[in-house]
């Protein structure tokens, strides 16, 4: 029991640091990409964001690489 808890923390754990760095990284540069009235929003607005852009990063990331806008 104490292995498969280790496991789950273990996943768990890469999945978060890996939504840290994809949300700093698509505060500032991704979420521009996919919608354009971003570039004029305040920062405060884009740290309500972050908690949940850690989250939802899979959907995101796809989102992204689908958008068309540069």
């Amino acid at each position: 029991m104490e292995t498969i808890i280790t496991v789950f923390l273990t996943i768990l754990g890469i999945y978060f640091t890996i939504g840290l760095l994809f949300g700093l990284y698509f505060l500032f540069i991704g979420a521009t990409k996919i919608d354009p009235l971003m570039k004029d929003t305040k920062k405060n607005v884009r740290v309500l964001l972050f908690p949940g852009i850690i989250v939802t990063w899979p959907f995101l990331i796809g989102r992204l690489f689908k958008s068309k806008t540069t």
